[in-house]
């Protein structure tokens, strides 16, 4: 877990303005204020989080805390479709929403066939509680707006899924299909993360 006195610091240091005068070229400038949104955003994504590995999570919490996790991304993608204006973030929200959907129902159709029911937990509740938090704050947005905060929010929350994916949740697997499916899930999921920050880079 961040402590609470190291992320207003990294934050105070991100939105420097005398940082980003101090830049050179426009270029840079602007490089700098898009790497200074995806940052604020991370830290705020982060401080509602639990630590993922506050003790070794069991199978059937994993299986909730993924599919949790999936859930999460298509309701957020579902939002981005119905809002944004940009052509590429739309498009990236179109890919999320297919894309976890198919995940979740492969993970489904496994829980099923290994006869486990997948078991609420703080780390579950605490993403349901942040992503809530967040559509709620990016509902209040229109147009370029909105778009920037979705696309930067998408950055951050791969950032930590996939993050918790390859450190805590698959070494944590005990099934062997279990883990193959999120070992699947991680090479999705981090082209995902590769695609926001294209989009991410490229909004104006």
């Amino acid at each position: 877990m961040i402590s609470g006195t190291f992320l207003p610091r990294m934050h105070r240091m991100a939105v420097s303005n005398q940082h980003i005068r101090g830049i050179a070229t426009e270029g840079d400038r602007a490089m700098a204020i898009r790497m200074t949104a995806v940052l604020a955003a991370s830290c705020l994504f982060l401080a509602g989080l639990p630590a993922w590995a506050a003790g070794k999570p069991t199978d059937p919490q994993i299986a909730h805390i993924a599919y949790t996790a999936g859930e999460i991304d298509i309701e957020a993608a579902k939002q981005a479709i119905r809002k944004a204006k940009d052509k590429d973030v739309k498009a990236f929200a179109e890919d999320m929403l297919r894309d976890h959907e198919a995940v979740n129902k492969q993970a489904l159709a496994l829980v099923k066939k290994l006869k486990v029911k997948p078991e609420d937990n703080a780390t579950s509740k605490a993403l349901a509680k942040a992503a809530k938090a967040e559509r709620a704050r990016l509902a209040g947005l229109k147009g370029a707006a909105f778009d920037k905060a979705y696309i930067a929010n998408e950055v951050a929350y791969h950032k930590q899924v996939n993050g918790a994916l390859k450190d805590v949740l698959i070494p944590s697997a005990s099934n062997a299909e279990l883990k193959s499916l999120l070992e699947t899930g991680l090479k999705i999921f981090q082209g995902h993360e590769e695609h926001a920050e294209h989009v991410q880079a490229e909004l104006k």
